[in-house]
């Protein structure tokens, strides 16, 4: 599903009749800052997930190491 220009349009319009001219630079910097937080987090997440699947594997093969042993 994608936009036209017609449907940008209609969108940018009701936008600036709905928050005015003078509150639409607050919202595209409130949009930037809640973008850069969420890509943020996602990244944290993702690192402290491979850190986890590490710590993992790590012990996985500490056991299969004892098994062997043994």
């Amino acid at each position: 599903m994608s936009l036209g220009f017609t449907e940008i349009i209609l969108i940018a319009l009701f936008i600036l009749i709905v928050f005015g001219a003078k509150r639409i630079p607050e919202l595209a910097r409130a949009m930037g800052r809640a973008s850069y937080e969420f890509k943020k987090a996602k990244e944290e997440l993702n690192a402290e997930s491979r850190e986890f699947m590490e710590a993992a594997e790590r012990a996985a093969e500490g056991e299969d190491k004892n098994t062997e042993k043994e």
